[in-house]
């Protein structure tokens, strides 16, 4: 029986789901879906979820336009994702760590400035200091103007898409750089949702 390692693998993971709040939510995915170019991560969906594996910035290159294409269809979209990096059960080799950093999906459109809120959290593993990693990530948010407040379990960005996702990878990539040996992000991000914003 082989020994696994937290924090021995740099590649990133995010297992996600996309919620369309319509009968035609089918429609709504599989549209987006061809709408994004994958030919840099690595992608497997089940009756459950999606699972991309890759580079960072190609892994949330792919969530952010999945998200930005599903949520053009202009009904209530919610985005559910779970990013992940130093899980013992990846391995360094994997092919598509070897893609190089140019992003195919750099250009959403007008996709990019539809308005959207999120919910996220840092889970910051084997370090004694996590919540001075996670306060320095809302504090980047906050330089950054998509920080709304903080919740129970989570802190809040507010703005386009193109701008809370900048602010959820800003979050992930800083934190990856503390000595946490495996960090978690979950991230809720919805666009066209009836209910009001809360008041900062």
């Amino acid at each position: 029986m082989s020994e696994l390692t937290c924090g021995t693998s740099r590649i990133v993971g995010c297992r996600f789901s996309v919620f369309p709040m319509t009968d035609r939510f089918v429609e709504v995915i599989m549209d987006a879906l061809k709408s994004v170019n994958t030919g840099k991560v690595w992608i497997q969906t089940d009756d459950v979820s999606t699972c991309i594996r890759g580079r960072a910035e190609h892994v949330f290159d792919v969530t952010r336009a999945i998200f930005a294409y599903a949520a053009a269809s202009g009904v209530h979209t919610i985005f559910n994702g779970t990013y992940s990096i130093g899980c013992p059960g990846d391995t360094e080799a994997d092919v598509y760590m070897s893609e190089d950093s140019e992003r195919l999906n750099r250009e959403i459109g007008k996709n990019a400035d539809i308005d959207t809120a999120s919910q996220f959290a840092l889970y910051p593993l084997g370090t004694d200091h996590y919540m001075d990693v996670i306060y320095k990530e809302v504090h980047r948010a906050k330089e950054k103007g998509t920080f709304a407040g903080s919740v129970h379990y989570a802190s809040r960005l507010d703005g386009s898409i193109s701008k809370v996702f900048e602010s959820l990878e800003d979050a992930f990539l800083h934190a990856i750089q503390s000595d946490s040996s495996h960090l978690v992000m979950t991230a809720v991000v919805s666009a066209h949702s009836p209910s009001a914003k809360p008041r900062p």
